[in-house]
């Protein structure tokens, strides 16, 4: 079945690899829109790992051990690397903040991500904080399906976006974008790069196989687990695809005008 997953996406996965928008990126303005859009998916990834390291391992008291070690196992490493990891010069962080120092770095305003975040609070769900926020529709229509896989609290399906629809795609989206930026010997990349070269480090060794066999323990032999899963893997590459659009349009826009 994970044979069926992966022919069905494939086609989704192949466009997104060979978007335009990586070869669009070529100024430090282009980087700039790119990635103060682009933060949000930085972001909300990691409220899928969260969600999987609740489901999957033993987060309450008193400790019992997990039904799944190994797939406990896959998380807590995730999470560890991705909430805990060392930045370029050596000080713990998060992914997501070693992202938004990246963005400080070549001039990116982390302002609206800030101000999402310090408002969190004064909303009454995730989703009308989403709702209300004033973001293009295709941020929101992205934040929106992360958080209703997140609600659905089916494990499988929040393993099955995780790895085929944002976990299995970073190696090689990450790879091109690399191989595209132009590092304009007055722009100084060194921390997105850093952080681009540690995504792809971590993500590429042994999660990705340790994740499959995530997704086939949790779908068993299940046929409607593994058709949700295949629908919501879809739906995640075409979210990213939207969200893909959206920011090219942007850096189109000041050609087109």
């Amino acid at each position: 079945m994970i044979d069926r997953i992966e022919n069905e996406i494939e086609t989704l996965k192949v466009q997104l690899i060979n978007h335009p928008l990586y070869k669009m990126m070529k100024s430090q303005e282009d980087l700039q829109v790119f990635m103060e859009h682009h933060v949000y998916a930085v972001w909300d990834f990691m409220s899928l790992v969260k969600k999987l390291q609740v489901d999957l391992t033993t987060t309450t008291l008193p400790w019992v051990p997990p039904t799944m070690p190994s797939a406990g196992r896959l998380i807590n490493e995730i999470v560890w690397g991705e909430e805990t990891d060392i930045n370029k010069d050596g000080v713990p962080m998060s992914h997501f903040e070693m992202y938004l120092e990246s963005m400080e770095q070549v001039g990116a305003s982390t302002s609206a991500m800030n101000h999402f975040l310090s408002t969190l609070s004064e909303s009454s769900s995730i989703q009308q904080h989403i709702a209300s926020a004033e973001l293009p529709n295709y941020i929101k229509e992205f934040l929106k399906f992360t958080f209703e896989v997140i609600e659905s609290n089916k494990t499988h399906v929040v393993a099955a976006v995780f790895t085929f629809g944002r976990e299995d795609l970073i190696p090689d989206m990450f790879i091109e974008m690399i191989k595209n930026i132009n590092n304009d010997s007055d722009l100084d990349l060194s921390h997105l790069i850093y952080y681009l070269e540690r995504h792809i480090e971590v993500d590429s060794g042994e999660h990705g196989p340790m994740a499959l066999k995530m997704i086939q323990e949790l779908c068993g032999d299940d046929p409607v687990k593994w058709e949700e899963a295949l629908v919501a893997s879809k739906t995640a590459l075409n979210h990213r695809i939207a969200l893909w659009n959206g920011i090219a349009e942007l850096i189109l826009k000041p050609i087109t005008n």
